[in-house]
């Protein structure tokens, strides 16, 4: 990858580890029927998509649950929790992974989020690493709830690289999810799909001589 000047990162199962199954588990015991085409890797409700993108509040979207499980006594904490269960952690020591590819690269964080999940992820670099965000690791963290806009669309590919001046020649996309893979290539990017837990980011990372 000798031309690669640019890398931006997926978040989930990229760099801090997630859980599809442990998630549709506990959708399942709210109440939720068919829940692995309520929710899962590769598809989902339209529910979530319009979380991600800020379309509706944490309210709603909780109402959303209700409506999906059938289940109206519900409660907000027991929706968070079976949410959030789907956020294990940051894997490994990729913190240091990251601030080692930010010697050799512009690096950027492009993630498909929701106010919820931000709010827990947040809490929980406070606590586990003592910082606040992710400004010391890339030169610029985008959020799909901040943005009207989700990956796999490629508007948002756009925006990154349109805002920051990226070649996209010069620009490479790793991600876990096919269809963001897809919708990268569409906006001329360099991709990887990240296809080993990101505990080994940084051997993924050398396998394909990035580092």
């Amino acid at each position: 990858m000798e031309k690669i000047k640019n890398i931006i990162f997926d978040y989930g199962n990229v760099i801090f580890a997630i859980d599809f199954i442990r998630t549709q588990n506990a959708l399942s015991q709210l109440g939720i029927p068919n829940v692995n085409e309520f929710f899962a890797h590769k598809g989902h409700n339209l529910l979530f998509d319009d979380f991600e993108t800020g379309s509706i509040s944490p309210s709603q979207f909780r109402d959303g649950i209700r409506k999906a499980a059938n289940q109206m006594q519900l409660t907000d904490q027991q929706i968070d929790d079976a949410w959030n269960s789907l956020l294990l952690g940051v894997s490994g020591n990729n913190h240091d992974v990251l601030l080692e590819v930010k010697q050799k690269y512009r690096t950027f964080l492009l993630s498909n989020n929701n106010k919820i999940h931000f709010d827990w992820i947040i809490a929980y670099l406070q606590k586990d690493f003592g910082f606040d965000n992710y400004n010391d690791f890339f030169e610029r963290a985008y959020f799909s709830q901040d943005t009207s806009m989700r990956k796999p669309n490629v508007e948002i590919f756009e925006m990154v690289i349109n805002e920051n001046n990226l070649n996209p020649e010069e620009t490479l996309f790793i991600d876990d999810s096919p269809q963001h893979i897809e919708g990268a290539k569409k906006a001329g990017l360099h991709t990887l799909l990240m296809d080993v837990h990101p505990e080994k980011l940084r051997d993924f990372l050398v396998h394909h001589a990035l580092l």
